[in-house]
């Protein structure tokens, strides 16, 4: 669950998920993101709405998880939905 993290904590927090649940032999993993901010806080700079909801996918595309991640799809409403994605991991060889 990434929810309410920064940037900075949410990126060791997701490839450490990631590569102990593939050593593990999970093959389907929930991440949480959070839909983000309902709306900007009328500041001079824009804030972007959904910030690891957008970044969590670019990430699993790097390495060193792009090697482990098999596909990255948004979750069925009941698990999230678009505040959260379904990691399907590669089987191990």
């Amino acid at each position: 669950d990434l929810h309410g993290m920064t940037l900075a904590q949410a990126h060791p927090a997701l490839i450490g998920f990631i590569l102990r649940s593939a050593s593990s032999g999970h093959r389907l993993v929930l991440v949480i993101t959070g839909k983000g901010k309902d709306r900007d806080e009328g500041g001079p700079i824009p804030t972007k709405l959904g910030v690891l909801r957008h970044q969590v996918p670019q990430w699993l595309a790097m390495a060193p998880m792009s090697s482990l991640v098999l596909q990255v799809s948004e979750a069925h409403i009941r698990h999230g939905g678009g505040g959260a994605y379904y990691v399907y991991l590669r089987r191990k060889r």
